[in-house]
């Protein structure tokens, strides 16, 4: 039986991409374990899916003065060590990394161990935990044809992101009756996501009783930023986070409003979802969705909204001419080469783990 180790974590975006490879890695027959931080997110999402886990010690590597810039070099050298004896002892195959800090130590180690390690790329430009792994890589996936740019091209390969199969597997009548809504209205998604969603949440309401004249609206709102006094709205439903139902909320959907991570965006160019895309702005992040957006905004995909452009008039005009056009944004998404990646992940890691 042939055997991956997958590492990743940090973030959720660090790890279900991972999760979304699961079933056809099980498929093919392979013998699965993680190597992630000792506590991270990871943790409970992986051991949730019955997968061996084993954790190591993590630092983030930052490129601001903090205190823990002291201490934290001593935690990823331990991580190192602890990785190499974890990957002599398990001798897979394969690695597969998916990023965050916790995956520099583990695929060092790979490369000391002489294991063929393939890494994730998911925004346009690599940050910096994937720039320290690269050197050690086999071969770089990634989301974006202009990414292929920024890396080695001997190792860079157009793959596309790993989306997990039950979002394909939504049923529209199921999303009716969970929110309540009729047949006869199309349904807006509006994804705030949870790190700055008050700007775009905010900007949704004060257009709210125009939206609700055209459509039906289902609003992920984030924890904590539910609107009580719109409750009882009529066609209007608002949920801090939804895990189970999304599936069926997706296959309800018409168009979406969504930040622009470069998972997320993945998801809808997979669901075929016509999106207009709010990134956020580079003073709360690197600005890796502003380039996502764009990306996407160029292969026809998408609209893109910035921050500074979330006037009543504007918003309301650009969802009305995306519900508008929304056959010529699904006409290009279905062109996309991207809506693969499960299959073309899988087929570079047993052509990599065949040469081992």
């Amino acid at each position: 039986m042939k055997r991956i180790v997958l590492t990743g974590g940090g973030t959720a975006g660090h790890v279900t991409p991972n999760i979304a490879l699961l079933p056809r890695l099980k498929e093919l027959d392979y013998d699965i374990h993680y190597i992630g931080s000792y506590d991270g997110i990871e943790k409970k999402l992986i051991e949730e899916m019955g997968i061996p886990y084993y954790g190591i010690s993590s630092g983030k590597l930052r490129r601001y003065f903090d205190v823990k810039n002291f201490t934290d070099p001593i935690r990823v050298l331990k991580g190192y060590g602890e990785a190499r004896k974890l990957l002599k002892k398990l001798k897979p195959d394969v690695l597969f990394s998916k990023g965050g800090f916790v995956a520099v130590p583990v695929v060092l180690a790979a490369r000391h161990c002489h294991i063929p390690c393939i890494i994730h790329e998911s925004d346009m430009t690599p940050g910096l935990a994937n720039r320290l792994a690269i050197p050690s890589a086999t071969k770089v996936c990634c989301n974006f044809p202009e990414t292929l740019a920024h890396l080695p091209k001997e190792k860079a390969v157009l793959t596309g992101s790993p989306i997990r199969q039950e979002l394909r597997q939504g049923n529209k009548l199921a999303g009716l009756k969970f929110c309540g809504f009729t047949a006869g209205k199309p349904v807006l998604m509006v994804i705030g996501g949870s790190l700055g969603s008050a700007n775009v949440n905010e900007a949704i309401r004060g257009i709210l009783p125009e939206l609700l004249k055209t459509f039906q609206v289902i609003h992920l709102c984030g924890k904590g930023k539910m609107d009580s006094s719109l409750t009882h709205t009529e066609g209007y439903v608002q949920y801090e986070y939804i895990k189970e139902e999304l599936a069926d909320l997706f296959a309800l959907s018409d168009v979406v409003v969504s930040r622009a991570g470069a998972n997320a965006i993945c998801e809808l160019l997979d669901l075929r979802k016509p999106a207009l895309l709010i990134p956020l702005g580079s003073n709360a992040s690197r600005g890796d969705q502003i380039l996502n957006a764009e990306s996407f905004r160029s292969q026809g995909f998408c609209e893109v909204l910035t921050e500074d452009q979330l006037n009543p008039r504007l918003l309301l005009d650009t969802i009305l001419k995306l519900y508008a056009s929304r056959a010529d944004y699904i006409q290009a998404m279905e062109k996309s080469k991207l809506s693969n990646a499960i299959e073309t992940i899988t087929d570079l890691i047993e052509e990599v783990a065949a040469k081992h």
